[in-house]
């Protein structure tokens, strides 16, 4: 009789863990926390679960995992402003600024962002959960997000997801549902986003102008990646790299005594001149650009990058950022530079080539993320699922083509008075850089007329430059400022 009962346990376990992993499409979970941010101690309520997106016929096609962070204890929630996070990828869960900026918890890490263990997550005295309310939201197949199989049990066509324009348009309809469910249509509102989240709240703000009759107080690029760029092969995206290169080398003390011995945000502003003001020009002449001046700019270029005028002469000035991450160190230590973060250090299997093995700052933060967040949802939010977490989630091909989320910044920004904007960036950042991004924001309003609405923050990081505890203070409390500042306080939206 023991031996029949341990056989049928048995194989109610095995049936019971053999069901296709699954999550409702209309779920969630409520908790309630406690936090003490700059000082004042408050409670608050975590919202996770899943919201569909429904096609023109009403059907559900995915279902899309957030978490939403409210403070208790507000007297009227619609003056409260509600912030709207995205990361980017494209294909990257929104995990990394929910545990490890904005959001009422972060990583356990180290000051500089590095990981140790036991892994896990800590109470974040800076979150702007003070002055704001939070959503995390993840994009269709990332996080545990998924795309939803019709009666025929086929799944929506991809296209319908996976592309530039794709993805704003059904983001913006389930903004729209969130926002008409949690009642927060009187909300001054804010949307965030990091890296191709950039991107992606670029366009949101035109859309949810324009389609959803949603008007935003502020848009955040968190290290924005604009592909209206970064597609071109002109000059002006090789040369503004170069004072990424500058600040790369400074910190890895790769430049010459009399650079090294200057402050980073006093060298800064003489290779963004050189950049500017030589190096594109020079770009420009291509092969036609007499050998005198090749040789000037290679010697320039040499002093402010820490690389070799033989290397940048071989490139004929156009050095890429993949060589420059294994060639900066090769010839001192051997080690490379990482992409996101060249603070990092990696180690390769040969010293010769032309882009490292791997990105070692990536490592680094899937070493600390993946744990965390998979902890955390489960033990502290109490979400709990057999269906993966994915920090990147299978969304390629991406569609790239008409990209106009520039253009639909500026559109929305001349429509809308209130509008305002806050960029972020890393200096350490190799991928989608500072200057990058600060030659982004030149773009966007060619006129000059708005301007003043704009707002940059540089930071002595790389792309997530909040892992560095010292910035993580800093990029919060700026936007905790840009948040207070662009209220509109009684003022009306007019010119």
């Amino acid at each position: 009789m023991k031996k029949l009962s341990l056989l049928l346990l048995l194989s109610i376990s095995t049936f019971s863990y053999s069901q296709k992993r699954t999550i409702p499409s209309d779920t969630a979970v409520v908790t309630t926390h406690s936090t003490t941010i700059k000082g004042v101690s408050f409670s608050y309520t975590a919202e996770t679960g899943m919201q569909p997106v429904w096609n023109k016929e009403g059907n559900a096609i995915a279902s899309l995992y957030y978490t939403y962070y409210t403070r208790n204890s507000i007297k009227n929630r619609a003056e409260r402003p509600l912030l709207i996070s995205f990361n980017g990828g494209p294909g990257s869960a929104s995990v990394w600024m929910h545990v490890a900026y904005t959001g009422p918890k972060v990583l356990k890490i180290d000051d500089e962002g590095y990981p140790v263990q036991p892994y896990g997550v800590k109470d974040n005295p800076n979150s702007i959960l003070d002055v704001a309310d939070i959503v995390y939201v993840n994009p269709v197949n990332t996080g545990y997000s998924r795309m939803i199989t019709n009666k025929e049990g086929k799944m929506p066509k991809r296209e319908t997801f996976f592309g530039i324009n794709a993805d704003i348009t059904y983001l913006a309809e389930w903004i729209n549902t969130f926002v008409t469910r949690k009642n927060r249509w009187e909300s001054p509102k804010y949307i965030i986003g990091e890296s191709y989240g950039g991107t992606r709240v670029m366009g949101l703000a035109k859309e949810l102008q324009t389609k959803q009759w949603m008007y935003l107080n502020g848009v955040i690029l968190v290290s924005p990646a604009d592909y209206k760029l970064y597609s071109t092969s002109q000059p002006v995206y090789s040369a503004l790299n170069l004072p990424y290169y500058t600040a790369a080398a400074w910190y890895q003390k790769a430049l010459s005594s009399e650079l090294q011995q200057k402050d980073l945000l006093d060298v800064l502003p003489e290779a963004e001149n050189f950049a500017v003001n030589d190096l594109m020009p020079a770009l420009a002449k291509g092969g036609f650009i007499s050998e005198s001046e090749k040789k000037t700019i290679a010697k320039n270029m040499a002093k402010f990058s820490g690389l070799s005028e033989k290397v940048i002469l071989q490139h004929n000035l156009d050095v890429p950022t993949s060589f420059f991450w294994k060639e900066l160190l090769r010839d001192k230590t051997g080690q490379t530079l990482g992409r996101l973060d060249s603070r990092y250090l990696g180690i390769d299997k040969i010293e010769a080539g032309t882009r490292p093995d791997y990105s070692a700052e990536l490592t680094s933060w899937l070493h600390s993320f993946t744990p965390a967040i998979n902890y955390y949802l489960r033990t502290h939010l109490n979400f709990k699922t057999d269906v993966k977490y994915n920090m990147f989630g299978d969304v390629h091909p991406w569609d790239r083509r008409n990209n106009n989320v520039r253009e639909g910044l500026r559109e929305a920004m001349a429509q809308n008075p209130y509008l305002k904007v806050l960029i972020q960036s890393g200096y350490y950042d190799g991928a989608t850089t500072y200057f990058a991004a600060k030659y982004t924001m030149w773009q966007v309003d060619p006129s000059g007329k708005m301007k003043d609405r704009f707002t940059f923050k540089g930071y002595r990081s790389g792309h997530m430059m909040y892992l560095r505890n010292e910035d993580l203070i800093k990029a919060n409390e700026d936007v905790r400022t840009f948040i207070k500042s662009s209220l509109s306080n009684g003022k009306s939206a007019k010119y």
